[in-house]
Parts: C-alpha cells; structure tokens; sequence
C-alpha cells in the first residue's frame, strides 16, 4: 500500500511594479479563502527581500486530490483570472513531497 503524503507546492510569480499592491490585495484574499478549504494545511504568501516584485506561495496540500479541489474553487479562479495581467513573466511552480514535520503534525 502507497503512503499517500502531502504535497508542497512552490509558485513563483513575478509582477510588474505598477500591479504591486493590487497583486498583495488579491493574493492575501485568495489564501484567506484557501486556509478554509480543508485539504489545505498552509496557504503561505511571501515576497522576495531584495526584489519587491518577487512573491511565492507555499501551498500545502494534505494530498494531490486537495490540490486539485483548489483549482475548482471560484476564489482561486477569481485569483487567476485577476492577476493574469499584473505578472511580468509567466507563473511557475515546484511541487516536492513532505519529509518533515510528519503530516500528522501539520
């Protein structure tokens, strides 16, 4: 039997100057909204020290299922649709698996 665990996903997005604070704005209320889905364990918003354009989301999922509940939501669609324009670069992301704290302890 395959011990199913979490998935921890890396976005990385680029914004343009000018959409800084819009792109804060509609990134907080996207992850307040996905702290309440219960397949998320973390929602992590957090910008790059040297480089304010610079943001990533942690986004901790208790499997592959609740990653894929996330992108049905209409907080996340609203999100993508809505910060399409403000990014500079295309979005990308890194997905690994948990080692540590057991995923019991999240």
């Amino acid at each position: 039997m395959k011990t199913v665990c979490m998935l921890i996903v890396h976005v990385h997005v680029q914004v343009k100057p000018e959409s800084v604070a819009d792109f804060i704005e509609a990134t907080t209320e996207n992850a307040r909204n996905s702290l309440r889905e219960p397949g998320i364990a973390r929602f992590d918003f957090v910008r790059q020290s040297d480089d304010p354009t610079r943001f990533i989301l942690v986004e901790a999922y208790r499997d592959e299922a609740a990653a894929k509940a996330h992108k049905e939501t209409s907080h996340y669609a609203k999100w993508r649709d809505t910060v399409a324009s403000m990014m500079s670069a295309p979005r990308s992301s890194m997905k690994f698996s948990n080692l540590f704290p057991a995923d019991t302890d999240w």
